[in-house]
């Protein structure tokens, strides 16, 4: 993929530019990621924190997965939308929600994760991806 790309969120008022390779692209099913993402499963991509541009006003909010590691959300104050988050497990990678990319090249994930909780109508489709 190796281009430089904009995530915005619904107002436009906070972006994330990115540049290089993303580590990962994943999909996940979890019960926190569908209320999160108000869908089936949210998309995002991993890129190295150095390889991120944050621009404009955000606001966070800090979780604990199901493995008790912590997450910190970032939103957009004005329109709500969580545009990118960091793991503590993971401190040097900063990931996107994929969605804020809209009319450009998105990457396709190739990670999907918490299956058991893959909702019954859904089929993943396309080249295998690795399962976790």
């Amino acid at each position: 993929m190796s281009a430089e790309l904009t995530a915005t969120c619904r107002c436009g008022q906070l972006a994330v530019r990115v540049s290089g390779d993303p580590l990962r692209v994943s999909i996940c099913h979890c019960h926190d990621c569908q209320r999160r993402s108000g869908s089936a499963f949210a998309w995002q991509a991993r890129w190295p924190a150095d390889a991120v541009q944050v621009a404009g006003d955000s606001k966070s909010w800090h979780s604990s997965g199901d493995s008790g590691g912590k997450a910190t959300f970032n939103f957009c104050p004005h329109c709500g939308c969580t545009l990118f988050y960091t793991n503590d497990g993971l401190p040097d990678q900063i990931a996107v929600a994929v969605g804020g990319f809209a009319s450009q090249p998105q990457p396709a994930p190739w990670v999907s994760v918490y299956e058991n909780r893959l909702q019954d109508w859904l089929a993943i489709t396309g080249e295998p991806m690795e399962h976790m």
